[in-house]
């Protein structure tokens, strides 16, 4: 396995120091990195440029002049919006982007929230959803890029609704961004989730979070999960994600791309990143 890092774990340094994302991965080069994830290119108060196509060109001349991997493009999707044809229209440009930027998977959420019918469960949704994703991702087959999706998101968290839809899709080039934090949102067992997770592995994200149980209240900065309790983002191996374990299921089941660090805690970003490198380095 590689070591990546998502760009989404610098946005406090970002946010601070308005560089731009050369620096990004002139940071993670410096760190150790094998390689690194972007997110929405066409975020105007990140980008270099305004233009999604440009800024990707720019940044695969880059990593390829400092010898960094570009590994995965991630983009927000609502495949329940109103016009879903528009919808599927943006996802195909996204694939547009992620193939201008040398990306080889593409990660894009499915929806956001439910319709507020009582009769209308994540199973309809899933039907529903399915025939569009299947197209993005027919799309993407002939740009020679994978699609995915995260179980991110309080709509599909928990690892069985994330192989539903998968296996809905039914496309061998559609499987799964496994976040091994995540699953805690849906209050699944990490470990559990990702050996269920792991047959469909297309990328994986290394993430960790301090964990309260909702007895004991939000003790703040902290939000809630599906079941009541209360987690926060923290460095890779502070929290109680069983990330060795995690690691090592992945193996088991022969995944050996690349696991990206993304850092959402509240500690201090740079040296937060730097260790979740060195901890997920001894594991791979």
């Amino acid at each position: 396995m590689k070591i990546g890092v998502s760009s989404y774990s610098f946005k406090k340094y970002i946010v601070q120091t308005k560089c731009d994302y050369f620096e990004i991965c002139d940071k993670a080069k410096e760190m150790g990195f094998d390689g690194i994830e972007f997110i929405d290119l066409d975020n105007k108060d990140f980008a270099i440029t305004q233009d999604p196509m440009k800024t990707a060109k720019e940044i695969k001349e880059y990593c390829k002049k400092i010898g960094l991997d570009i590994v995965a493009y991630t983009i927000g999707a609502n495949f329940l919006a109103e016009d879903k044809e528009a919808e599927v229209e943006r996802l195909c440009r996204a694939v547009d982007v992620a193939a201008e930027l040398g990306a080889p998977v593409l990660r894009h959420d499915v929806c956001y929230a439910l319709p507020s019918d009582p009769l209308y469960s994540w199973r309809e949704a899933i039907k529903d959803m399915a025939p569009n994703i299947r197209r993005v991702t027919e799309y993407a087959k002939e740009r020679g890029i994978k699609t995915c999706t995260e179980n991110h998101g309080y709509i599909f968290q928990a690892p069985e609704r994330v192989e539903a839809l998968i296996r809905e899709v039914g496309s061998d080039n559609y499987g799964w961004l496994v976040d091994m934090g995540n699953f805690l949102c849906a209050d699944a067992e990490p470990a559990a989730a990702v050996h269920i997770a792991s047959r469909y592995a297309f990328h994986v994200h290394a993430k960790d979070f301090l964990f309260k149980s909702g007895k004991e209240g939000n003790p703040g900065g902290f939000f809630q999960t599906n079941g009541g309790n209360f987690i926060r983002g923290t460095i890779i191996g502070h929290g109680i994600v069983p990330v060795k374990n995690c690691v090592n299921i992945l193996k088991k089941a022969g995944y050996d791309a690349y696991i990206s660090v993304e850092f959402e805690g509240a500690e201090e970003c740079l040296p937060a990143i730097k260790r979740g490198h060195d901890y997920l380095r001894a594991l791979v």
